[in-house]
């Protein structure tokens, strides 16, 4: 009995040995295996991020992997170089490598590139403010003017509520109007007062007279030789499509200013100008001398050379700003603009309350031109003497509330303000770009001038690529303009055009204001339909549908590989 229990104690202990160990084994074999899992899960995620999502630049470590390593060697000496292998930055001891060197060149362009269109997007967005602004303004007048003709019209009776239609096709062509419908405002208010002309005198025929198409029409064509309004639709004409035609002009040339700069700020830096700016921004980096700032004068130079062509818009941008601000300040003058909207119904009124008045004399005149009305043996018909109206009201004693009149002012004050903060804009970007980039830079000894920290000797060169030919920074060739601006040069031009012809009371005409204006949220008509719009701010928006499959892909893989080692350890424990 001894030997079998001395057998069975030592296939005990074996076996809980080989037990212990085969724990151990398990043990040691799941974390390995959960080490390598997240360092696969980690893999998925770096590539799965790069391939389906998009990552604003942040101008931090992350973006460029190697600028981790150059952060480290340029705190000490260790791993420099002589430098013979840099191409944009001055030869000498260093401790950037070719693929830094191009790593931090991408960055410096990026950085620039983000703050252009950051100055931009902030400029857009004043623009959109001023045409909200002055749309609603407008816009509520316009509303205002409409309500009041019930009350304004209403004396005249069935001449008002027969015709209600016809006033309300009027404000309807002002509103498609201001919109940008390709409509000739002269034609629809000359079409407005031949149509009330027919109606007025049809309703002041005996009911026993038939007067027919034709009649009508030669009555309709005795309204500019006989003046049955008397000197209302002329008066009125003119004031309207002066009011309408600045109106309109105005808002366009907002909305066009907004698309110009837009377009202007996409416009990528060349190559010359990314050379020029790695030099300026991180070459002191690369030379180890990383707390020394461009000088103010250098910045200057780089940036004079990078914006040449955007500020060549200033000319044509400043002569737009300075036409603007006129067109502004012509909706003060007299007769104002909340004056001739709101004052529409009163002159139609006048004029209808005169030909009723005149109605005999005018009945004559007409059976002179175009003969006796009506059908064989019917007679001529007698001319009724008109009731007179008391207490008409004219447009002499019609006067908006002061409240209107101080509206007005206010927004003319802060559209002209706020648009000559605008005028020098583009030759302003390249100083207020060095002040993003390069601040701290006015100490003129020890500042970084392109070669190391010391002062900045050449001129500062003038704004506008012509000036840019002896440009010590950046190498230009002048005779090769930018397109794309050049193009944004030639809208500010003919918006300007436009806005001055507006400014004399002639019709224009924005179709063709630019070739893609009207698909950039601009507001511009197509095809005689205007949408209420405005220019968006551009921003860009990832796929959210590939970035929620790449985070559904990236969480079934990993918890697949976190389960594998539990698998593993319940078929060892078997």
């Amino acid at each position: 009995m001894g030997i079998p229990s001395m057998l069975i104690n030592q296939l005990k202990v074996s076996f809980s040995f080989k037990k212990k160990k085969c724990s151990q084994r398990a043990a040691l074999l799941r974390v390995y295996y959960y080490a390598a899992s997240q360092f696969v899960c980690l893999i998925v995620r770096l590539f799965s991020l790069s391939v389906h999502s998009y990552t604003p630049p942040s101008f931090s470590i992350s973006v460029f992997p190697s600028l981790q390593s150059f952060r480290v060697c340029s705190l000490s000496a260790e791993g420099r170089n002589a430098g013979e292998h840099l191409r944009m930055c001055p030869q000498g001891p260093t401790c950037c490598t070719s693929a830094m060197e191009e790593d931090l060149a991408g960055l410096s362009t990026k950085e620039t590139e983000g703050l252009i269109r950051e100055a931009g997007r902030s400029l857009q967005a004043v623009f959109n403010g001023l045409h909200r602004s002055f749309d609603m303004y407008f816009t509520e007048l316009h509303g205002r003017s409409e309500r009041s003709l019930q009350e304004v019209l209403s004396p005249l009776g069935p001449l008002y509520s027969q015709n209600s239609r016809l006033y309300g096709d009027l404000y309807t062509d002002l509103r498609q109007y201001y919109r940008g419908s390709a409509l000739n405002l002269d034609e629809n208010l000359s079409e407005f007062w031949s149509r009330l002309l027919e109606r007025t005198f049809k309703a002041s025929a005996p009911t026993d007279v038939s007067l027919s198409e034709d009649y009508l029409e030669c009555v309709a064509k005795q309204q500019e030789t006989l003046r049955p309004f008397g000197d209302v639709p002329r008066d009125m004409k003119a004031k309207v499509i002066r009011a309408f035609v600045t109106a309109r002009s105005f808002v366009q040339g907002l909305l066009v200013s907004a698309d110009v700069v837009r377009k202007v700020s996409q416009v990528s830096l060349s190559p010359e100008c990314e050379r020029a700016l790695m030099k300026l921004l991180y070459c002191p980096h690369c030379r180890g001398v990383a707390s020394a700032k461009p000088c103010s004068s250098y910045c200057a130079n780089v940036m004079k050379g990078c914006l040449a062509n955007q500020a060549d818009l200033n000319p044509e941008w400043q002569n737009l700003i300075d036409t603007m601000i006129q067109v502004a300040s012509s909706f003060s003058t007299e007769p104002s603009l909340d004056v001739v909207l709101s004052s529409i119904p009163v002159r139609i009124y006048e004029a209808v309350h005169y030909l009723q008045e005149n109605m005999d004399v005018f009945t004559a005149k007409v059976y002179q031109t175009c003969g006796m009305p009506g059908e064989p043996g019917t007679g001529s018909p007698t001319p009724h003497e008109q009731k007179k109206k008391s207490g008409s009201l004219t447009a002499s004693e019609y006067k908006p509330s002061p409240t209107a009149g101080l509206r007005l002012e206010m927004q003319v004050s802060d559209l002209s303000s706020k648009l000559r903060e605008m005028r020098q804009y583009w030759i302003q970007l390249s100083l207020a770009l060095c002040g993003k980039l390069a601040p701290g830079g006015n100490s003129q000894d020890k500042c970084w001038n392109g070669i190391t920290k010391a002062r900045y000797l050449p001129e500062v060169m003038g704004d506008g690529l012509a000036n840019q030919i002896n440009n010590p920074e950046v190498e230009l060739d002048i005779t090769k303009p930018d397109m794309t601006i050049r193009q944004q040069i030639m809208q500010l031009k003919i918006m300007s055009n436009r806005l001055k012809n507006a400014l004399d009371g002639n019709d224009v005409d924005f179709q063709d204001a630019s070739d893609d204006i009207s698909g950039s949220g601009s507001g511009m008509c197509v095809g005689g339909q205007c949408p209420r719009s405005r220019p968006g701010l551009y921003a860009y928006s990832p796929d959210n549908n590939r970035v929620r499959g790449a985070a559904a892909f990236q969480t079934g893989f990993c918890s697949l590989l976190l389960l594998l080692p539990v698998t593993l350890l319940l078929l060892l424990q078997r």
